[in-house]
């Protein structure tokens, strides 16, 4: 049996063991990336061009995590250079931004990098043996972020692409009511029959077809996000048959990074939007993006378990839940912005003097191109939160924040 085949039956079988004979999609998006013997993610996940299905902004070579880097020594500074400095990384792909920040800190910033304490928090086990493979010259640690202590850590968390991959629940509007999406077997009578042998038959389920149907909200906290985020579905400009998604399981990993964090940031790069556009009336389909050998669709019931599903993320959510968990907004950017004022553009201006290949010179422009890139990488955002500062502390601008003259 094909890895496919066995999570299709792993997820049929959570479908039709469920009371209602039915799964929410974030539970069905949660098997299809993160079951940990057949999801996507616990697979050999390539991440790069040749012969993947996305890239991030660390596979365009070492800029990036180096100019990030200078902004983590800012952070340290303005902390007042506490040792240890516990650098998270939440959700570090193949650990390839990790060697870069920790070998720029350590030619650039030696003091600092002696501070460092790195921390990974990854939840495939694949991805784990990539990176600890990579990294093996540096002191890292890995752990889950429930193990690590409430209030244990000085700091920076931080994350570049991790919260588009959380898991979403999906909804609908029904005149005017907000209403579930949900997953099902198509054919779940057939299969399910009138045979009291349950187990054997979901034994024999060969090709499930998943189908969505419409129910009532699993959760009360569907609802209340709308008024977390200040948006009213109830307006008329919302047509019949609006959908979209919540992102809850972004809310509950920001109340834990929060509850870990004693003094210092929490850092998040990602795609998305503030509540008013992501909601927008005239987006009325949501964000949901399924990638697959760098092509993107917007069916999450093929290619299972062998394609990334990603659905933008709500800034507005991320900024006004931090706020109730006791951290406070430094500011939001762009990526092009942020790394325009870290220094991207001397970089670029630094090239022309440079004694290389000219196709290298070439690859690694392109490479800074698009990392500030308007229409992909650079519209990214860039969301700062802190906790615990002094108002001295928390007076000083962070460089990245400092709009460009």
């Amino acid at each position: 049996m094909d890895s496919q085949t066995a999570l299709c039956q792993a997820i049929a079988q959570r479908i039709i063991t469920s009371p209602q004979k039915r799964i929410t999609f974030a539970e069905y998006m949660d098997m299809v990336l993160y079951h940990p013997e057949y999801g996507y993610y616990s697979s050999d996940v390539k991440i790069g061009f040749r012969g993947s299905d996305f890239f991030t902004s660390a596979s365009l070579g070492s800029d990036f995590g180096e100019l990030l880097t200078k902004q983590f020594y800012q952070m340290w500074e303005i902390l007042d250079k506490p040792v240890p400095f516990s650098l998270v990384e939440m959700g570090a792909g193949q650990g390839i931004l990790a060697s870069h920040i920790l070998n720029y800190a350590k030619q650039q910033y030696p003091d600092f990098f002696v501070a460092i304490k790195y921390i990974i928090v990854e939840k495939s086990q694949s991805l784990k043996q990539e990176q600890q493979q990579r990294l093996q010259d540096f002191s890292v640690d890995w752990c889950n972020l429930t193990e690590i202590a409430p209030n244990s850590l000085t700091g920076c968390c931080f994350s570049n692409e991790l919260v588009d991959a959380f898991p979403v629940h999906q909804f609908t509007l029904e005149a005017g009511e907000l209403r579930e999406i949900y997953v099902t077997i198509g054919n779940i009578q057939e299969i399910i029959g009138n045979s009291p042998e349950l187990n054997r038959e979901i034994q024999i389920i060969r090709d499930p077809i998943f189908i969505e149907v419409i129910g009532e909200p699993s959760t009360p906290q569907l609802a209340a996000y709308f008024n977390l985020v200040g948006i009213d579905l109830s307006q008329n400009t919302y047509e019949n048959g609006y959908r979209s998604e919540i992102n809850l399981a972004a809310l509950n990993w920001l109340s834990i990074v929060a509850d870990c964090l004693e003094r210092g940031y929490v850092l998040t790069i990602d795609y998305g939007y503030p509540a008013h556009r992501y909601y927008h009336p005239r987006r009325s389909q949501g964000t949901l993006q399924c990638y697959y050998q760098h092509r993107h669709h917007d069916n999450p019931y093929i290619n299972i378990g062998q394609q990334d599903i990603t659905a933008h993320i709500d800034f507005t959510a991320l900024s006004s839940w931090g706020e109730r968990c006791g951290l406070k907004n430094v500011g939001w950017t762009q990526q092009g912005l942020f790394l325009m004022a870290l220094g991207i553009g001397e970089r670029l201006a630094a090239l022309s003097s440079q004694q290389q290949p000219i196709s290298q010179l070439l690859q690694r422009r392109e490479g800074l191109h698009q990392l500030i890139n308007p229409g992909g990488l650079g519209n990214f955002g860039v969301l700062v939160q802190s906790q615990g500062l002094s108002e001295t502390e928390a007076s000083q601008p962070l460089q990245g924040l400092v709009i460009p003259e």
